[in-house]
């Protein structure tokens, strides 16, 4: 591994924010990165490797004839969190023409973060930490969700996203995580959410789910938060930087916030084989599959039935993503309404982070963003009129580090693209064989709330099963990820986002 702040030979620095990368393809790609954000070359070969594509639609061209629109890709963007992923880096943002590429997705689709202010203060919420530490292991590990769903809110989750589950209202005799939805949560949620969800006209792909067992069953998949960086925290605002936006979203230092990173699990993996298998059967004879393993469906008629059911298992996945980050949220404020008192939560926004969008101009192009949120700009409101504020952008920093709350300018360089938090720094089987100090000094500081309770004694005697969870945790610890202020400053510098306020985590739990 080599990860270090001396760039790369093969990147060229254009000015103090950004990086352009030469290709043999000539595609356009540039990287918002001030110099003081490290870059693995792990991530710039594979980056690389992912520009083959290509060449890859080229070839698709030639063996399709009649197409109305010739494939290629257009642009790449990557963020300041770039890093190594599993065959696309994280952090990019790729516009083709012509076509869509299931992988530039990937299988978490729709992973995202949700973010609610609540009417707590910080002051109010720390002398509660201890019981609320053991509340949210009940909620989140040991039975407490208590999601209980019908067939019919299943199924209009997956088609229509948050007005489907949501359309018959809260059952009457509610408990667990349904307990604190509150009905500011089922109405008004336009400009809420970068999507209240994707409708689509069928999720026959997913019956086995819907049907679960039958009437109103209690989901073992649903508020789920999910491995690797996804987690659900408890922080409150410790700066704040643009004062009048954080008015309008209801922030004020001391004020305690709630965020959630997770996606669509098993489901969207599901959709993800589905893409991967409608590509394979579509891909036309005589063509040799390409080295990267990187399959483009093509836009035009001849692969259209396949790429609707493609494009269904995604919104299912997309739709379903949303509804557990919902449920996440009721569970953390389920936990601080035992412990603190009455929550008063509304949330400030939900975004994504593996999604795509198609242009609705009828210019072929298809955005994929794979590890990146949206970072649009000015927002005009009929109702409300020009909005003083941009796009919410959600960043987060490694565990027990700062996040940040940003208003999105638009960016058009940028693709209307920002970073979903600080990115990787070193890879996780490296970070395992993390320093065991390091470890120890992070745990007397910060609580980890997982499925395991460390401070049990009848768990701390089993050695074999404190390494294992001492292990996942280095995974994840803060030497394993960027310092998160010069990812803020690439941004800010970049003009992709300005920062609204900073917010200081007070316990992150984590799968």
């Amino acid at each position: 591994m080599s990860v270090s702040h001396r760039p790369d030979p093969r990147l060229v620095r254009l000015d103090d924010n950004w990086l352009s990368l030469p290709n043999p393809d000539d595609v356009p790609v540039e990287i918002c990165a001030g110099p003081d954000v490290p870059l693995e070359t792990a991530a710039v070969d594979e980056l690389l490797t992912v520009l083959e594509t290509a060449g890859t639609l080229r070839t698709l061209a030639a063996a399709t004839p009649g197409l109305e629109i010739t494939p290629r890709i257009d642009r790449v963007v990557c963020t300041p969190d770039f890093h190594k992923g599993a065959g696309i880096p994280i952090g990019t943002v790729i516009r083709t023409v012509g076509a869509l590429v299931p992988a530039a997705v990937g299988n978490d689709i729709n992973c995202g973060m949700r973010v609610e202010v609540t009417g707590l203060t910080v002051d109010r919420v720390r002398p509660h930490l201890d019981s609320l530490e053991r509340r949210l292991r009940h909620l989140f590990f040991e039975g407490g969700r208590r999601i209980g769903l019908t067939s019919g809110q299943r199924e209009g989750l997956l088609r229509y996203g948050l007005p489907g589950l949501l359309g018959d209202g809260v059952p009457a005799e509610s408990e667990g995580a349904w307990s604190q939805v509150r009905p500011d949560d089922v109405q008004d949620l336009d400009g809420r959410l970068h999507a209240t969800g994707f409708p689509v006209e069928s999720a026959a792909g997913f019956e086995d789910w819907i049907a679960s067992g039958g009437g109103v069953s209690y989901d073992s998949i649903i508020g789920s938060v999910g491995g690797g960086n996804h987690f659900a925290e408890l922080q409150y605002v410790s700066a704040v930087h643009d004062g009048a936006a954080a008015h309008a979203w209801g922030l004020a230092p001391g004020r305690v916030v709630l965020m959630v990173h997770s996606g669509s699990l098993s489901l969207g993996h599901q959709a993800g084989a589905i893409g991967r298998d409608q590509a394979r059967a579509a891909w036309p004879r005589g063509v040799p599959m390409p080295a990267n393993g990187i399959l483009p469906m093509l836009l035009g008629e001849v692969s259209a039935a396949r790429r609707e059911r493609y494009l269904t298992a995604f919104a299912n996945a997309a739709n379903f993503a949303i509804g557990n980050r919902f449920f996440l949220a009721m569970m953390m404020r389920a936990g601080l309404a035992a412990t603190a008192g009455e929550v008063g939560a509304r949330l400030i926004y939900d975004a994504p982070h593996n999604l795509l969008w198609p242009s609705s101009s009828g210019d072929g192009t298809v955005l994929h963003r794979k590890g990146a949120t949206p970072a649009g700009g000015l927002v005009d409101h009929p109702d409300r009129g020009p909005e003083l504020w941009g796009e919410p952008v959600i960043v987060p920093g490694s565990m027990g580090a700062p996040s940040y709350l940003l208003r999105g300018l638009g960016a058009e360089r940028a693709l209307g693209s920002a970073c979903h938090g600080a990115g990787r720094r070193v890879p996780r089987g490296a970070a395992a064989r993390g320093s065991d100090r390091e470890l120890d000094a992070f745990l007397r500081d910060f609580r980890v709330v997982t499925p395991l309770d460390h401070r049990d004694p009848a768990v701390s005697a089993r050695r074999d099963i404190i390494d294992a969870w001492r292990r996942d945790l280095k995974q994840e610890a803060p030497w394993a990820y960027k310092d998160v202020a010069p990812v803020v400053g690439s941004l800010r510098g970049a003009q992709v986002a300005e920062p609204v306020v900073e917010l200081q985590p007070l316990l992150t739990v984590k799968g």
